[in-house]
């Protein structure tokens, strides 16, 4: 009979617990004790999944897969993303005037503001009012007190009165030579008039030979010494009274200078009392008993109530199409729309802006008040036709360079190439691609990632 070979185990052993003939236990082979060493070769079987031919497959697959997607993004128009439609800010594209502006904020100052300020220095005696107070024009605020300057008042005053004593003496002094000079004058006068009539006497008598040569010649020089005695006190009475105006001016003058030096220390000395300027409000005080302040110090300021221009601070980027006499609008001031105009560009820049003064058309508002902030539309061109969309978060991620635009049903939003021109705070000008009636995603588009298309839900 033919006996059933009986299965054998991997390791050569019979079910039966016996060895084979095949059995490294038997063939004396090398890897078994007390071999030679000397075996037959076995043949190991390898695996037809190697990590090789696995990563060869994955990759084969993600190809499949990914040109599969290209192929079905391609048929529904490039990446989709699903979009919440109550999360997005839709605005349609319009056809209207592009006004090109600013939004800036105005600060409400005084129209006039006049500044308090100590023309000598003195000592703080008096505090008459307090910071806030109603003041009228002329009301005293302060008082200071000088001792250098009343005891220079006063040494001013004792030269003007010396003065005053010398022109005085020096008119007596020139009238009694006037006088001297108009009796010497009368004198010679009288003596010329006797000598005439004696002159004339003798002259008849000469002529008929009743008085003797020598006579008549006495008398008639006697005449002509009169007669020049009267030229030259005439002459010496002229130059006199020439010299006397003269010197009278003189007097005159200096005494004028010293009054004018009088009245300006007279004026300074009350300027030590500090008065109000205008009518207004004291908005400023810095004094207090008993403080020094030094001449020219500033130590209060009123401002003039109910007249009131907005200063506003602006980017140094507008600075060269910031001009005088441009308009700005305001609509925080009320129920109407209040028309500025700017008076005044400040061309200093500081921390990147520079100031202006906008003054209103026609009389301030009545409720504005000091320190109050108003925002303002500053216009900076003149408005023309343009294609409009309004602003928004979009910008940021886009640049400007393109946007989602709702197809015709409204169901889906479409990436779109656009180009966009100037702005303001609630519009952009549009160069292309979109045209009036166009819908445009104008919200963030920071959560839509790359996506060509967008469903809306």
């Amino acid at each position: 009979m033919n006996q059933q070979d009986s299965p054998t185990s991997p390791n050569g052993a019979s079910d039966d617990g016996s060895a084979s003939p095949d059995s490294p236990l038997l063939s004396g082979d090398s890897t078994t004790p007390g071999g030679t060493g000397e075996g037959v070769d076995r043949e190991i079987e390898t695996s037809f999944f190697t990590p090789k031919r696995i990563a060869l497959a994955v990759v084969v697959a993600l190809a499949v897969v990914g040109l599969g997607y290209g192929v079905w993004s391609t048929a529904t128009g490039g990446r989709v993303l699903n979009v919440d439609r109550e999360k997005v800010t839709v605005s349609t594209v319009e056809q209207g005037r592009f006004q090109e502006f600013i939004a800036v904020t105005g600060t409400a100052v005084p129209k006039q503001t006049v500044y308090l300020g100590a023309v000598e220095g003195g000592r703080v005696e008096e505090v008459y009012l307090e910071e806030g107070a109603m003041v009228e024009d002329g009301e005293p605020i302060l008082r200071l007190s000088n001792n250098d300057l009343r005891l220079q008042l006063a040494r001013t005053e004792a030269r003007l009165a010396e003065q005053r004593s010398r022109m005085q003496q020096m008119r007596m002094d020139m009238e009694q030579r006037r006088l001297r000079l108009q009796q010497d004058l009368a004198q010679i006068r009288n003596e010329l008039r006797r000598v005439e009539r004696q002159f004339e006497r003798q002259k008849r008598l000469h002529e008929q030979a009743l008085i003797a040569e020598q006579e008549f010649q006495d008398t008639r020089d006697n005449l002509q010494y009169q007669r020049r005695r009267l030229e030259l006190t005439r002459s010496a009475y002229r130059q006199d009274s020439l010299t006397y105006q003269s010197r009278l001016d003189q007097q005159r003058e200096q005494r004028q200078r010293l009054d004018r030096r009088y009245e300006t220390m007279q004026e300074t000395v009350k300027s030590l009392t500090v008065r109000a300027p205008i009518d207004g409000q004291l908005t400023s005080l810095n004094a207090e008993l008993g403080q020094i302040i030094n001449p020219g110090t500033r130590v209060g300021q009123v401002d003039a109530v109910g007249r009131y221009e907005l200063r506003a601070q602006i980017d140094e980027f507008y600075i060269e199409r910031v001009r005088h006499g441009q308009t700005a609008t305001t609509d925080a001031l009320g129920n109407t729309t209040r028309p500025l105009t700017i008076d005044r560009v400040y061309p200093e820049v500081e921390s990147g802006q520079f100031e202006v003064d906008l003054a209103f058309e026609g009389e301030s508002p009545p409720d504005l008040r000091r320190g109050q902030t108003v925002r303002l539309k500053l216009e900076l061109g003149r408005p023309k036709a343009a294609t409009l969309l309004t602003r928004g978060g979009f910008y940021q991620s886009t640049g400007g360079n393109w946007a989602y635009v709702l197809t015709e049903g409204g169901d889906a939003a479409v990436r779109r190439s656009i180009r966009l021109g100037r702005q303001n705070p609630n519009h952009f000008e549009v160069l292309d691609g979109l045209k009036p009636g166009d819908r445009v995603i104008t919200s963030s588009y920071d959560t839509f990632g790359d996506a060509d298309r967008l469903s809306l839900e």
